[in-house]
């Protein structure tokens, strides 16, 4: 009756045997056909990047998935079985970029940006299927595409997208050109696994953003930003929180000469020495105590609780006073001489002073910092309180611009020697020492991020209130974006339940969501701002660019809506009546992510479907990450549009590797919410009574990312 049990069992091939009786007996099709009439249950796969073959950590995930859909199978409910890909982004560019050796976005250009897009989606394909394989070999139950199916495809398009092509649709033969049946993946009646790269998937994040747009919620932002040099590109706060790595850098102690008082400087602390070149102000704790030492022949001010450890050999205290004190001194920059720098105080009648910032501490450093707002975030923002002037000195490749006199043209990491020998020089040296520190990089091709005054844009997030959540006004909530994903986030049950607490958490401290990229693989963002009358304006799909087009419509036609064919159509400006062309700019892949319970479900052309599976009863990705990346811009995008949550439960476990965890940022204010809960549905189960309020336990305080100290 049993078959013997072999000692030394082959594990592959009893894995290969199971795979072929499930194929041969169509045990999955036999599973779905038998569960079809049940009760719903709606799980809502999030897509792994299809960019490489799976790691250890994908197929890890994957397993949670699976089981969960199969116990839910054993209960007899229908489910929709639809696995996801990540098609778009800066991760496929960068392997694109590798593979044909490129070393920035000039090379990319200078190849064709029609056919580097064309190699981002044949590098989605491949891996697609790849990762399809792989997924199958796990056990997972999907409605998969065939992988060799997704292979032809890809070199369709590598001969001839505009080629006659057919595959096979849930109903049978479905027909179009090759690169338009790469774009209908995932849609009804094709069938298998959805694609963020489809057509319908960049539609309906169109209609996103011009529902924000028509909200007022969509800006153009002055800002410094995270860039990255090699990429070309700012990164986003959800993307600067993945790349911290360690690094060393040279800790600088410098010394700033006193206008009002001869003889005096102010000692001054930075890791990232390039800045120096656009310094306006320096910094202290208008509370902290600061003093007065001799030390040999030079005299110079520093928090007095940082004499330990800024100060090499012996020193005499001469005086002590408070920070506010020291306000309003003017004292003589690193590089006054610089055209830069001249150009931008000339401009404002502006001399460099000694300002007051709550941020100061006595952590590190010297007490005092200095302020470059081109070149740091948190600086940018104290420079806009003050009135600062802002200098910016790189470009996009991370090359310092003119004005800049012998640093003009040198690449931002190749200033740092020139900084120390131009200090030593004037007298400005005190001190450089190796400084070991968690330093941003870029989350794709871990180059070190530097900080960059950039024009990007954004969907604000709304106002931060200093008041209880249960004394919000109905108007104070309908005017911050962020209150409104709250009162979703409590819908939630969360699994396990501090998860709540992290996503508020997340909510209350992030800034307006950056959703440009200066790339050339993603979202075409449908901003077509208007440079004769300043108005822009925001398409909300393709069949409205088709109406609105006055130009460049033939050159779209037939193709995805992806550069650089997109980028052709002008629509007249609906103020002044100018033709305006598209932005060039391509979109936050978080985007592509969060659109999916929309796209995915087939919110325009089924919306009985949709309401169907509408929300999820389940999601589970990957602790921490996604509780800034796909949830919360699931939960941004459903509140927009529906005002609803998209999963009634969300699970996470945490990451294998055992990377530790970085600093997290203090709270921008409290978050006193009497409206916690950790369980609750958008189906109507009631929420446990309320919780105390405040970070999990779990959670460390941090400090928000920014340019290095200094």
């Amino acid at each position: 009756m049993f078959q013997p049990v072999n000692a030394k069992p082959d594990l592959v091939a009893q894995e290969h045997e199971i795979l072929a009786m499930w194929r041969e007996r169509q045990t999955f099709a036999r599973l779905r056909a038998q569960n079809a009439a049940g009760p719903r249950w709606s799980f809502l796969d999030g897509p792994i990047t299809a960019n490489n073959p799976m790691g250890v950590h994908h197929a890890w995930g994957r397993t949670y998935k699976d089981v969960f859909q199969r116990y839910h199978a054993m209960l007899g409910e229908n489910q929709r079985w639809q696995n996801g890909f990540d098609c778009q982004g800066l991760w496929v560019e960068v392997n694109v970029e590798r593979d044909l050796g490129f070393t920035s976005k000039r090379d990319i250009e200078a190849y064709g940006i029609a056919e580097f897009v064309s190699l981002c989606k044949q590098r989605v394909l491949t891996y697609a299927a790849r990762q399809t394989e792989q997924s199958i070999r796990l056990g997972m139950w999907m409605d998969w595409n065939d992988p060799e199916e997704l292979r032809r495809l890809r070199d369709m398009l590598a001969d001839n997208p505009a080629q006659p092509a057919t595959i096979h649709g849930v109903d049978g033969p479905v027909r179009d050109t090759a690169e338009m049946l790469v774009g209908r993946l995932g849609m009804p009646d094709v069938g298998g696994s959805y694609f963020t790269f489809s057509n319908e998937n960049n539609d309906l994040i169109w209609g996103f953003l011009a529902e924000c747009h028509r909200r007022g919620w969509i800006y153009k932002g002055h800002d410094t930003m995270p860039w990255c040099a090699r990429c070309g590109t700012g990164l986003s706060e959800m993307e600067m929180n993945e790349g911290y790595a360690e690094r060393e850098d040279p800790g600088l102690t410098v010394l700033f000469p006193i206008v009002e008082r001869p003889g005096e400087s102010l000692l001054v602390w930075t890791t990232t020495p390039w800045t120096l070149t656009s310094n306006v102000a320096a910094a202290v704790g208008g509370d902290l105590a600061y003093v007065r030492v001799r030390q040999g022949d030079r005299t110079f001010w520093l928090a007095k609780g940082t004499l330990r450890t800024a100060l090499e050999g012996p020193f005499e205290v001469l005086e002590e006073r408070p920070g506010a004190g020291l306000v309003g001194w003017h004292y003589e920059g690193p590089y006054d001489e610089l055209p830069a720098v001249r150009s931008a105080f000339a401009a404002k009648d502006y001399r460099h002073r000694v300002v007051a910032w709550s941020e100061v501490g006595e952590d590190e450093g010297t007490g005092i910092v200095h302020v470059a707002p081109g070149c740091g975030a948190e600086d940018f923002q104290l420079g806009r309180e003050l009135g600062l002037p802002v200098i910016a000195p790189l470009d996009e490749s991370g090359i310092v611009v003119a004005g800049f006199g012998s640093l003009t043209g040198r690449d931002v990491r190749d200033v740092a020697e020139p900084i120390v020998e131009h200090l030593r020089h004037e007298g400005r040296f005190y001190r450089l020492e190796p400084y070991r520190h968690r330093y941003p990089h870029c989350w794709r091709c871990n180059t070190p991020l530097v900080f960059r005054l950039v024009d990007e844009w954004f969907i604000s997030m709304g106002p931060v209130y200093d008041k209880p959540r249960s004394e919000l006004t109905r108007e104070e909530v309908d005017a911050s974006l962020r209150y409104q994903i709250m009162d979703v986030v409590d819908q939630i049950r969360w699994i396990p339940g501090f998860g709540y607490e992290r996503e508020l958490d997340w909510l209350i401290n992030m800034r307006d969501w950056m959703i440009s990229k200066k790339r050339y693989w993603g979202l075409a963002l449908p901003i077509y701002d208007c440079r004769a009358c300043g108005r822009f304006d925001v398409v909300g799909g393709r069949d409205e660019l088709r109406e609105r087009a006055v130009g460049g419509w033939d050159v779209l036609e037939g193709h995805t809506p992806h550069r650089p064919y997109v980028d052709a159509v002008t629509i007249a400006c609906a103020s002044c009546g100018q033709p305006v062309s598209r932005i060039a700019d391509v979109g936050n892949p978080w985007l592509d992510a969060g659109i999916v319970p929309f796209s995915t479900l087939h919110f325009r052309e089924d919306p009985e479907y949709w309401a169907r599976w509408y929300p999820a009863d389940f999601i589970t990705e990957s602790f921490p990450g996604q509780f800034r990346n796909w949830f919360y811009s699931m939960l941004a995008m459903g509140t927009v549009l529906r005002r609803t949550c998209t999963p009634s439960s969300s699970r996470t476990h945490a990451s294998p590797s055992g990377r530790p965890r970085r600093p997290r940022p203090a709270r921008r204010r409290p978050l006193r919410s009497d409206r916690h809960s950790t369980a609750g549905s958008c189906r109507g189960r009631l929420p446990p009574p309320p919780r105390s309020t405040g970070v999990s336990p779990t959670s460390t305080p941090w400090r928000r990312p920014g340019r290095s100290p200094g």
